[in-house]
């Protein structure tokens, strides 16, 4: 009986969706009973959670097309296409985790604007983080996807003719 070969899945997008869901709610909680004594949301996180979802999505345009073997480029050095996986499955777990966290608060800061003068300051950091770290969570899926070796020409001739 041979060992069974290692695989890394591709991420469940359904799992992600629970994880940023169940995140809201943590978030939504954390606010509602911490609020009072919590700084005021900084803008800065959101910013690098954007600037590194721009990073990944670069990363995902350039792997795609040199795996893809696309003319004008390099071929691509498999130790690292293995390590954007690594990166990229992280990435799309900390994306979702921080989208929950951030539309939680950013819902209830939204709903507390009116009665709280903070609340209304936090409105824009929230959103921004929240926005930041949805595109984080796609940037990765996207680097992921681009990160998958085509089927060779020789196997789809084959297949076609099963």
């Amino acid at each position: 009986m041979s060992e069974p070969e290692p695989r890394v899945r591709p991420t469940s997008v359904p799992a992600l969706l629970i994880l940023a869901l169940v995140a809201g709610v943590a978030g939504w909680l954390l606010f509602a009973r911490f609020y009072g004594s919590l700084p005021p949301l900084p803008l800065l996180p959101a910013i690098t959670l954007a600037v590194l979802a721009v990073v990944e999505g670069i990363v995902a345009l350039s792997t795609g097309r040199r795996i893809a073997r696309k003319p004008g480029t390099e071929p691509v050095n498999p130790l690292a296409v293995a390590r954007y996986v690594l990166i990229a499955k992280a990435s799309s777990a900390a994306g979702a985790l921080f989208t929950g966290l951030y539309a939680g608060g950013l819902l209830w800061v939204v709903q507390h604007r009116g009665q709280l003068a903070y609340a209304a300051d936090d409105v824009l950091p929230a959103a921004a983080g929240a926005v930041g770290s949805a595109a984080l969570a796609a940037a990765a899926l996207w680097l992921e996807h681009s990160c998958r070796i085509p089927p060779d020409q020789d196997e789809q001739n084959h297949d076609a003719d099963r």
